[in-house]
């Protein structure tokens, strides 16, 4: 079965052993759930490390179908999907959680946020997305907290004490007090999508945008945002489009400010260091250049902090 190149580029860089032999085994896993559900598998979607395809179930109904690696990252999207139940996310119709099988409902038109030019349309739609997954988190989850990015951050810092990429030691230590601080003055936690960007944000009909592809994650609501305004924006406008999704996201969904920009300044952090590839340096200019643009939006509202002196 041919596959695209870039997609088994990436699940052999993420997963290595493992990924090679997930690969192998795809044109068995497309005939089981064929069997399984009685449905006709598509030509796959642009794929990156997950095999995301429409079906047709015997009865007619339109489907999407996709396979994961079985492991944490699944079973946290699983889990997020279950918790959503379809409030502003993508409906799950049914799954095998022991061959990572997701079915989900199929959303027409189906065009991303990233197909609309307007940045200022563009946030308060994805406000508006937002705003239909609020849910207060539950007490008992397989969910990771915000806790777990703080913790990702430090371990990286022990494997680079010198700095990563283009982060030197000092920028990462001052991310890594901003995210301790806000964890640990966390008052109310919420079930979050963990990944929440443009381009997991689809039109699903009469003016209606629809969540898909949930990591999974609990913390605040301010966290969330961060992804999506580190996306989407160019050298010569960032630090406008940046603060007018600030100003939009804090007014849309009485969110408090100073916390949202310190949570973008610390996960700018966080993506930059991410997004470093260790074969040739290379990294994210976008995700770096929202360090400097949160930490100038954060001293302009509030001056002199000691968060950044």
């Amino acid at each position: 079965m041919p596959l695209q190149n870039d997609f088994v580029k990436n699940v052999k860089l993420y997963f290595q052993e493992q990924g090679e032999e997930w690969l192998n085994e795809l044109p068995n896993l497309i005939r089981y759930c064929e069997e399984k559900w009685s449905m006709e598998v598509g030509e796959p979607y642009e794929l990156s490390i997950n095999y995301v395809a429409p079906a047709i179930m015997d009865d007619g109904t339109e489907v999407v179908i996709k396979l994961c690696i079985p492991g944490e990252g699944f079973h946290h999207e699983l889990e997020a999907l279950k918790l959503f139940n379809g409030q502003g996310m993508v409906r799950l119709i049914d799954s095998d959680a022991e061959k990572g099988v997701l079915i989900l409902e199929i959303l027409t038109p189906g065009h991303t946020l990233a197909t609309l030019e307007d940045h200022e349309d563009t946030a308060r739609i994805a406000a508006r997305a937002i705003r239909k997954l609020i849910t207060p988190a539950p007490a008992k989850t397989i969910l990771p907290t915000t806790k777990a990015r703080e913790e990702n951050l430090r371990k990286q810092i022990r494997n680079h004490p010198n700095g990563i990429g283009p982060i030197p030691r000092d920028i990462l230590d001052r991310s890594l007090d901003i995210f301790t601080f806000l964890n640990e003055t966390t008052e109310q936690r919420y079930l979050l999508h963990g990944d929440f960007h443009h381009y997991n944000v689809l039109s699903s009909g009469d003016g209606e945008w629809t969540v898909i592809d949930p990591k999974g994650l609990v913390g605040e609501i301010e966290y969330d945002l961060i992804q999506f305004m580190l996306n989407r924006q160019t050298q010569q406008n960032a630090y406008e489009v940046i603060g007018q999704r600030v100003e939009i996201f804090t007014n849309e969904l009485n969110l408090n400010k100073k916390r949202l920009l310190l949570w973008g300044y610390a996960h700018a952090v966080l993506s930059t260091a991410w997004s470093v590839d260790a074969k040739d340096g290379s990294y994210s200019e976008d995700f770096y250049r929202g360090i400097d643009i949160f930490q100038s939006l954060y001293q302009h509202h509030f001056k002199k902090s000691d968060m950044f002196i």
